[in-house]
């Protein structure tokens, strides 16, 4: 049941009256950064692991709540709460193994999952400190994080100097921006972490929202949720999430024993333009969130293994279904997987890719 003190608790967002983006220093954040624009979006952002820590979004009556799930100790997201709100790298998801050849070599990266890597390994970069700076114009307003990864970083080959921008724009949209360089070839999957309750993240579980992804594929993955097999159509299976459907009926699916935690393989699009990955609609708030990406896949994660050990901001403690991840990036294992887009960055080259959220509300 959805707890009205909790509720009430992440209703009112940071002091913050507008203006350029304003840092404060933590010892367990780094350094925390709020921004936003009055009236509209207002976000959270810590430097220890380029982390998204809150985001306001006001509801349908204009009343903002925190839905952006994360621990009330800062100190848990070097533990259980690690991924939470996080930029991950230098390959989110899966590597099977931990192993992968480049041009003829082989690589063999830290471990942690069942002897897969996982988000970049041991200490990926949602362990790191980030630098940061602001950036404030007219219609957009935020932080750019920098991070240099040297050579051998988790035994990822070159070293890799990556930029994020979270950037709220006037239009209630939060955009991340993700580029980097390299002087080796390497590889970079690049995304963001959060986890999202739009009636709230102390407010109870995700049951009731419905969700729509813009794909006709996904990957099927064994008992390790490695890829297995070609990705196969979504059409008569428990992933056919073309049209809005309610959670609580997905989750429900033949075939869905746990909850999702799989990539969906978006709609083919040409350019840099970002196009619609996803609709998360929560009817009792009224708050919609539009997913949009220039990334290949959108990995869909509901949370079905949190067990309460979480205390959420608001002392709610997080179990199944707290929230949900819509994670854009390439697809899982994909560096021994020659069919699916390579995630190879050479020297002279740029990774850029871009995803942004755009909220509004339905009655």
């Amino acid at each position: 049941m959805p707890n009205p003190e909790a509720t009430s608790m992440t209703s009112s967002p940071p002091p913050f009256a507008g203006g350029p983006p304003v840092c404060r220093p933590d010892p367990d954040a780094g350094h925390r950064w709020i921004f936003g624009f009055p009236g509209g979006l207002t976000a959270e952002v810590h430097t220890r692991g380029a982390r998204l820590h809150g985001l306001w979004v006001p509801d349908r009556y204009g009343t903002p709540a925190d839905v952006v799930l994360a621990p009330r100790d800062p100190a848990r997201t070097a533990t259980d709460a690690r991924y939470f709100g996080a930029t991950v790298g230098r390959y989110a998801n899966r590597i099977a193994q931990g192993r992968f050849s480049l041009d003829g070599k082989p690589y063999r990266l830290t471990t942690q999952e069942n002897g897969h890597c996982l988000h970049g390994g041991t200490d990926g970069f949602d362990t790191r400190l980030w630098e940061a700076e602001s950036v404030h114009t007219p219609e957009w307003t935020g932080v750019l994080l920098h991070l240099r990864s040297p050579d051998g970083d988790q035994g990822f080959p070159g070293n890799l100097d990556v930029t994020v921008g979270m950037l709220i724009g006037r239009d209630d949209e939060l955009a991340f921006t993700y580029a980097a360089v390299t002087d080796a070839p390497t590889l970079v999957n690049l995304t963001n972490h959060a986890y999202f309750n739009l009636e709230g993240e102390g407010a109870g579980d995700i049951l009731g929202h419905e969700l729509a992804v813009d794909a006709t594929h996904y990957t099927p993955v064994d008992g390790d949720l490695i890829p297995q097999g070609d990705h196969r159509p979504v059409t008569g299976t428990a992933f056919d999430l073309r049209r809005p459907v309610r959670l609580a009926e997905a989750l429900n699916r033949p075939g869905v024993t746990g909850g999702y935690d799989h990539n969906f393989v978006l709609n083919p699009h040409s350019g840099g333009t970002p196009r619609r990955a996803a609709v998360l609609h929560a009817p009792a708030t009224g708050r919609r969130m539009e997913v949009l990406t220039t990334e290949p896949g959108l990995q869909v994660y509901t949370a079905g293994q949190f067990d309460g050990t979480v205390v959420g901001k608001s002392g709610t403690p997080y179990r199944a279904g707290a929230g949900i991840a819509l994670e854009t990036q390439h697809f899982p294992d994909s560096p021994n997987r020659p069919g699916d887009p390579s995630p190879v960055l050479r020297p002279g080259e740029e990774y850029r890719s871009r995803t942004v959220l755009r909220f509004r509300t339905r009655d």
